[in-house]
């Protein structure tokens, strides 16, 4: 499989299958295609649908096969960018569960949650994570622009958990509550951050799409 990254703030990534080559996407993000590629939807065992269903992501996936060398391209559904994985053994990742596109058919997704439960049942959409692992190309979405931190062993940082959009499997994740009454209540930064140790590779995302869906909300009219 060969691939490009093309466009600016809706990027797409085009890839180029052979015969038999193969793509997989958890939700709608083919843009165009040749009509040789044919698609199947799976929803992969009951096992791994139950736990899609837990983490809140699609049931079903969508297997692209080439049938002779053909086209593909997938779009982001945000503005931001597409970055391209190249997984393996020992080079694993953890994902916000919105950042997997695609990948080649040897790349696995999991559920993944963090080891320390704490207050993540109320921490949101940061407690329960995509851990992908296997062999192959995968492409992740990041919402706004991308920002690299590599943690040295014990090394820590605060984030928002909207904008962890991933981490390598050395780095641990847990999630806190923010400190003091007034400080949740009036600090206008929520209830709950996320404390990410080292060591690892720690990728940040400058605009959640769940931050820019709350900010719209408040211009929103309200029914009577």
């Amino acid at each position: 499989m060969q691939y490009e990254i093309k466009g600016g703030a809706f990027p797409v990534v085009v890839c180029q299958l052979e015969d038999g080559e193969q793509m997989i996407t958890e939700r709608g993000s083919m843009v165009w295609q040749t009509p040789n590629i044919r698609m199947e939807t799976t929803g992969g065992g009951i096992g791994k649908m139950f736990s899609k269903a837990l983490s809140g992501e699609s049931i079903f996936q969508n297997i692209y096969t080439a049938q002779g060398a053909g086209t593909i391209a997938f779009g982001s559904s945000f503005p931001g960018k597409i970055v391209p994985l190249e997984i393996g053994p020992g080079r694993e990742m953890i994902l916000q569960k919105r950042a997997f596109l695609a990948s080649e058919s040897g790349v696995e997704l999991s559920i993944h949650f963090s080891k320390k439960l704490g207050a993540g049942f109320f921490g949101g959409e940061g407690f329960i994570m995509q851990k992908v692992s296997g062999r192959g190309t995968a492409f992740v979405e990041i919402d706004g622009e991308m920002v690299e931190h590599t943690l040295a062993a014990g090394e820590q940082l605060v984030v928002d958990t909207g904008n962890v959009a991933g981490f390598t499997v050395g780095v641990s994740m847990e999630i806190r509550q923010v400190a003091g009454l007034k400080n949740k209540f009036l600090g206008g930064e929520g209830f709950f951050h996320t404390l990410l140790t080292g060591p690892g590779t720690v990728w940040l995302q400058t605009m959640p799409i769940s931050n820019v869906a709350e900010a719209i909300q408040s211009f929103l009219p309200t029914g009577e």
